[in-house]
């Protein structure tokens, strides 16, 4: 097997994140970016009612960074967020908050360019790896089909569409009618939803992953396991550096955050 053959993997993935990250997508990037404060209260409680739930420190509620309450759909969002600032020690380290600062995001930023946010995860979907496969090695080709063939299924029967699978790695545009399926998918837009939405398929490349864990068709486990085929085929033949290995680590916490959030969302 050739160098070129065995990298494929790598390469297939810079591409496409690549072609993700072209300048007509938006960014949405956390709002809270302060720099960390001493912790200054002593109890952390949750109030509110159905819909519209709050959390408080020592009794006086939580507001974003463009000084908005905290307010939050679910209890179990709720009662997520609370645990994150109960476990803050002496400083309140927000690399230690994600739901917080998925809140402070959807609140701030996306409940503002909602249209935006869902148009760039459909955008994902119009170049979305899974639909891009590997011409070789055959052994990396086997894998993605046994791994990416059903999410693909799954969501062409969700969304009464189909989606071109592309040999190689260049860019093959999906039916119009199946972007629109998407995009309706997202409907009616939700900053709380698009939000977890839009960090998880950031993170994978991929919005039919994001989708599929927000309908709950496949497990956390599953899909980190299908947004790394590729990588993990690589570091199977070639090993894996620190570096990569560091900064996978970080992305994956991510995206267990905002798994919980999504599940969280549906409680």
């Amino acid at each position: 097997m050739s160098e070129k053959e065995a990298n494929f993997g790598n390469d297939h993935r810079r591409d496409l994140e690549q072609a993700a990250n072209a300048p007509q997508k938006s960014k949405i990037s956390d709002s809270l970016t302060k720099p960390l404060a001493r912790r200054f209260y002593t109890e952390v409680t949750v109030a509110g009612e159905p819909g519209a739930w709050e959390i408080l420190l020592d009794g006086r509620t939580i507001k974003t960074p463009k000084k908005r309450t905290l307010r939050l759909p679910t209890r179990e969002l709720a009662d997520a967020i609370r645990d994150e600032w109960d476990a803050q020690e002496k400083e309140i380290n927000p690399s230690r908050m994600p739901l917080t600062r998925f809140a402070n995001t959807a609140i701030d930023a996306v409940s503002e360019a909602m249209d935006s946010v869902a148009a760039d995860i459909v955008s994902y979907a119009g170049s979305d790896f899974l639909c891009y496969r590997a011409e070789s090695p055959e052994k990396l080709r086997i894998l993605q089909a046994e791994c990416w063939n059903p999410i693909v299924a799954r969501a062409e029967a969700e969304l009464d569409a189909q989606f071109r699978i592309v040999n190689g790695i260049m860019f093959v545009p999906q039916p119009q009618e199946t972007l629109d399926a998407v995009a309706n998918s997202l409907r009616p837009h939700n900053a709380y939803r698009l939000t977890g939405l839009h960090v998880l398929t950031t993170l994978t490349g991929s919005a039919l992953l994001a989708l599929a864990l927000d309908r709950q068709d496949i497990s956390p486990d599953d899909a980190w396991a299908a947004a790394h085929v590729d990588e993990d085929y690589q570091i199977a033949h070639w090993g894996e550096d620190a570096e990569g290995a560091a900064r996978r680590r970080g992305r994956e916490i991510e995206f267990r955050a905002a798994c919980r959030w999504l599940a969280a969302l549906a409680a």
